[in-house]
């Protein structure tokens, strides 16, 4: 199977290059071919990889070892495969200090508590001390970041930095990591779905799709005119925050094809509206009126304008949720971890949630955003009673998960079901995806025998978007989108009345994004499923949901409606996020400038007094600092927790 064919392209110094394509289109394996990381026996590169005069595909084990973390560093996709789970997150960082920059013990940790600090992390010396297990999602990223940053190398390849991020961190680090780039003369390559990020920070863009270049210019013509059908459609996919919600998301139908029989001629034309008879022959990369190359029979075409896309319909609305009675009703919800802390190993307590309360209806999609740490996450797995709430009350149909009898809670499990945030960990490595959707439903005795089991699977898997042959190879062999396509599959396979999507889409490309939110939207309708869709993507917050929670620090900030929440903001923090939240456009993001979170990042240890958010609110005075600030309904339907509003 050819992952990769025919790819050609250079990164001049301090240049931002982003490759954006579907999962499984040959990104991530460019990465590892120039890393050489690839698996000996089975991962052959042929070519040239030629990095500062040097053919990178000719030098031994012990040359490529030198470049290797100095010169040339990686941020991996999923930190959490990426991480050794057995170190401490202090020796991951300080390794490739001692070993390429020859700093001691004390240097090293210096300059680790300092790389800490830069990517957002707060009580960086306490933090260096702990495993990647008691980190967050998006705080392992941020430490994948700090050891990227680590030696000042000369190329970057980042391989979806972002994807666990919140929207002010993520500012915050590309901010970084593009400003290094100008003024080190870093050259950095960006491998990710997020088209707001590539409009933000990239000089060129590559298109890839099934294992070839489909498009390449630069930044801003690709996004104004694209000279590819593939890059049309994946710019049409985009929830955008600067536009009104449409019914329904634009989306590619069907998948993209099998590279170990890959089609003849175009491999995009079994998904181009505009194939035709030439399109059977396999087209060459054509040299653009915008400066760039499209591997497009049509390219002149497209761009005299005499083909484009059509749309694809409104759709059908979102139900009203039905508001008799709440499906699940959360009130004054608490979680505090003991912890040791480290100086005198004094026993203390981390505030993970405190005083949450809401409601889910029937019907409804409940969104939930906030910063990494924030509690977002452990919300959900108090719903899912896989954490032990300190205190407070969740109901499900009327029923006290607290204090629920075994029988009940099984019976409950099966209406409520998760999409999980870190797709690779929670699939069992030793059983194949057939393996893995298929057991629950013979655990609920769902289906009458195993062929019926093998027949549903099919189903399941075609509903996310992956071909059912997908089903005999294990999760190491998919990629990082599939594997999350496979985890959504597994949820739908129970047949439950409320999920809890953590991230559920966050590893997703554009155009099978839309496709599953599309797809919770139509489950929804039909069968009037309750989401509580936890994500720090704004836009397909704004998109999905009816109602939006805004946390920060373990308290509620703001609750209201979607589209109010969106046009009138009340709490200063969510102004913020909306504010940090990248547009896939250009030319919008180059007329502002991301406006970033000042302040200092509160530790979990040693909280502030009065208002969480005092220490970075533009607004704050004694009083914030004193008093904290109830969730008041300062409008009809419309909560916010600010003394200032």
């Amino acid at each position: 199977m050819r992952a990769v064919e025919g790819l050609s392209f250079q990164v001049g110094r301090g240049e931002v290059v982003a490759i954006v394509g579907e999962s499984g289109s040959g990104k991530s394996v460019s990465a590892l071919a120039i890393m050489r990381l690839l698996p000996r026996l089975t991962g052959h590169t042929r070519g040239r990889i030629t990095f500062d005069g040097r053919n990178l595909l000719e030098l031994d084990d012990e040359e490529m070892r030198e470049i290797r973390g100095r010169d040339i560093s990686m941020i991996f996709q999923e930190p959490m495969t990426s991480l050794n789970p057995l170190l401490t997150i202090g020796l991951q960082i300080t390794e490739p200090l001692t070993i390429h920059m020859g700093m001691d013990d004390a240097q090293a940790r210096a300059r680790a508590i300092e790389l800490l600090q830069l990517v957002g992390i707060p009580d960086a010396d306490g933090r260096l001390d702990q495993y990647p297990h008691q980190f967050s999602g998006g705080m392992r990223q941020r430490v994948m970041i700090a050891i990227g940053l680590a030696c000042n190398p000369k190329l970057i390849i980042a391989d979806e930095p972002t994807t666990a991020l919140d929207v002010t961190i993520q500012a915050q680090i590309l901010e970084l990591m593009k400003d290094l780039s100008r003024k080190l003369n870093i050259a950095l390559i960006i491998i990710t779905h997020n088209l707001g990020v590539v409009a933000r920070y990239a000089d060129r863009v590559i298109v890839m799709y099934a294992a070839r270049m489909a498009e390449q210019g630069p930044a801003e013509a690709v996004f104004h005119r694209p000279r590819h059908p593939y890059s049309m459609g994946l710019l049409r996919s985009v929830p955008r925050l600067d536009r009104p919600r449409g019914a329904k998301l634009e989306t590619i139908e069907g998948l993209v094809p099998n590279l170990a029989s890959a089609p003849p001629g175009c491999r995009f034309a079994p998904r181009c509206p505009f194939r035709i008879e030439i399109c059977d022959v396999e087209p060459p990369l054509f040299p653009t009126d915008t400066g760039g190359v499209s591997r497009c029979h049509r390219h002149a075409e497209i761009a005299a304008g005499s083909i484009a896309w059509a749309a694809s319909g409104t759709g059908k609305q979102q139900i009203d949720a039905q508001r008799s009675e709440p499906l699940l009703s959360v009130r004054n919800l608490t979680k505090h971890f003991p912890v040791r802390a480290k100086l005198g190993r004094k026993k203390t307590v981390v505030r993970a949630v405190e005083d949450v309360s809401f409601s889910i209806y029937p019907g409804e999609t409940l969104g939930l955003v906030g910063e990494s740490g924030c509690g977002k996450t452990t919300v959900g797995r108090l719903i899912l009673r896989l954490e032990q709430p300190t205190s407070g009350e969740i109901a499900f149909e009327g029923t006290n998960l607290l204090t629920a009898s075994p029988s009940e809670m099984q019976t409950i499990r099966r209406k409520i079901q998760v999409i999980f945030q870190d797709p690779y960990s929670s699939l069992n490595p030793r059983m194949t995806v057939e393996q893995i959707i298929g057991e629950p439903l013979g655990v609920y005795k769902l289906v009458a025998d195993r062929r019926a089991a093998q027949e549903r699977v099919g189903q399941l898997l075609g509903q996310v978007g992956l071909r059912p042959e997908l089903g005999e190879r294990y999760p190491h062999q998919l990629s990082g989108g599939q594997r999350q396509r496979v985890g959504i599959a597994r949820a739908l396979a129970m047949e439950p009345s409320f999920i809890v999507c953590d991230e559920a889409v966050s590893a997703l490309d554009v155009s099978i994004q839309g496709q599953i939110i599309n797809l919770l939207e139509d489950l929804q309708q039909r069968l009037g499923l309750a989401y509580l869709f936890i994500a720090h993507d704004l836009a397909v917050v704004r998109h999905i949901s009816m109602r939006v929670v805004v946390m920060y620090f373990g308290r509620i900030m703001e609750i209201t409606d979607r589209d109010t929440i969106y046009r009138e903001p009340l709490h200063p923090y969510t102004k913020i996020l909306l504010d940090a939240a990248p547009v896939p456009d250009p030319t919008v993001e180059k007329a502002r400038a991301p406006r970033l979170i000042h302040g200092e990042l509160p530790s979990h240890l040693a909280p502030p007094t009065g208002c969480v958010f005092n220490t970075r609110c533009p607004l704050a005075s004694q009083e914030c600092r004193e008093v904290i600030p109830p969730l008041e309904e300062k409008r009809p339907g419309h909560y916010a927790a600010c003394i200032k509003v």
